[in-house]
């Protein structure tokens, strides 16, 4: 049997669930524990015609202009866990394992295909749009861990959201099916949530899995049955009952809370697999708003903070959460690729470490360091309901440092 997918949560919630027309996304980025993320921000650029880009294994055409994008990835690779884009899109994806086996045949990595659709699509439709063409033309498969000794291959479920809508997208090979939420809390884990309702598809999908004899096309064509391995298709989700229990009122703090979960399984710290980073978004139904996002960049977010970052021009860049690139000389670029693993390490997950040894060895000083940097995050997170409460638009001038500032004052805290 394949290798269980890494158990990662992501979550939406719509009015009425979620509080004062926000629509609120979350999630947990489960993946190999010694795995360190980054939060990067790469600005919106044009692109001469005929130019390639270089996803993690593989050169594809790029479009004529990709928007900015703020991305939290696992630094040896090109795309990504989770992120946003400038258009208020968030697209996080998980591992999924179907009856269909994933190829280890290099092409795009289900997170090379988060970061496209952010970078070419300014709604949750068009980045779906645009993931499942690019499943179309290139494939997907090639290793999704840093390691040199055994190639893991999934299949990949994607949660796309905009201001308005999300999309459920769930693949297997070049093969899909979407459905579309508008209300209520979503929930996708690590495993197969299509039924019945289905909004979008490949068009040879159902012919497709008639030929391979996996449905009669009789009975209701159910996403997850046709192509879940026979013992795999559960109910997801404790972490939604959770947010469904605050009966309207979800915000980004209730998100922070379901995400810190450890009981429910939702903040995951096993000896594979640690939640390396996490992302809630606030994504207001009104335009006039800005969507605010909120990064941890370090691992397990029951010991980190949140840190709020909005688009505006010439944002700060926040090298402290930045991976140190190698270059051409980067073992994930060479062939036979991951031969050695360099230290991938930025500063503030080194400073991180520091926290998180005193949370373990000193209970006195370790919660007193918590209640700081949980005072610290509630700083942020009323600064930022104070925005969303104005009349007046906002000066961009006042959060172009946001993050930076927050990631500094964290750094600060730690020495």
């Amino acid at each position: 049997r394949m290798a269980a997918a890494p158990p990662s949560y992501c979550f939406v919630a719509f009015p009425p669930c979620s509080k004062d027309g926000l629509v609120v996304f979350g999630k947990n980025s489960a993946r190999p524990r010694d795995e360190v993320q980054e939060v990067v921000y790469f600005a919106a650029a044009e692109h001469d015609p005929g130019s390639k880009v270089e996803c993690t294994y593989i050169e594809i055409e790029q479009v004529p202009k990709t928007h900015a994008v703020v991305l939290s990835r696992p630094s040896w690779l090109w795309g990504a866990e989770m992120g946003a884009n400038e258009h208020g899109v968030c697209v996080a994806n998980e591992a999924v394992v179907t009856r269909e086996p994933a190829s280890e045949s290099e092409a795009l990595l289900g997170m090379d295909l988060v970061r496209l659709g952010l970078e070419r699509g300014a709604t949750a439709k068009e980045a779906l749009d645009v993931i499942v063409a690019l499943l179309e033309e290139h494939g997907q498969g090639g290793n999704y861990y840093e390691d040199g000794s055994s190639c893991h291959t999934f299949q990949s479920a994607f949660l796309i959201v905009d201001r308005n809508e999300a999309w459920i997208l769930e693949t297997s090979g070049k093969y899909w099916a979407a459905e579309k939420i508008t209300e209520g809390v979503k929930c996708i884990c690590n495993q197969l949530s299509l039924t019945t309702k289905i909004d979008a598809e490949h068009p040879e999908l159902r012919n497709y899995v008639k030929s391979q004899g996996w449905w009669n096309g009789d009975s209701d064509f159910n996403f997850s049955e046709v192509f879940a391995l026979a013992d795999d298709h559960l109910a997801c989700c404790s972490g939604r009952e959770s947010l469904e229990k605050q009966g309207g009122d979800v915000s980004a703090q209730a998100m922070i809370d379901v995400l810190r979960d450890k009981d429910s399984g939702v903040c995951v710290d096993s000896e594979s697999f640690l939640t390396t980073a996490s992302i809630v978004s606030v994504l207001p139904q009104d335009p006039s708003f800005p969507c605010i996002h909120y990064f941890t960049g370090t691992p397990d977010p029951s010991r980190s903070i949140f840190k709020p970052f909005i688009f505006v021009d010439d944002v700060k860049l926040v090298p402290k959460v930045q991976s140190p690139s190698f270059g051409n000389d980067d073992p994930a670029k060479k062939i036979p690729r991951f031969q050695e693993k360099p230290d991938r390490r930025h500063e503030l997950y080194k400073a991180h470490e520091w926290a998180r040894s005193l949370l373990e060895n000193d209970q006195d000083k370790g919660q007193k360091l918590m209640r700081i940097m949980l005072d610290l995050e509630k700083q942020g997170l009323e600064a930022m309901e104070d925005i969303l409460s104005r009349t007046e638009i906002l000066d961009p001038a006042e959060v172009v440092d946001l993050f930076y500032d927050c990631v500094d004052t964290e750094l600060k805290f730690f020495k």
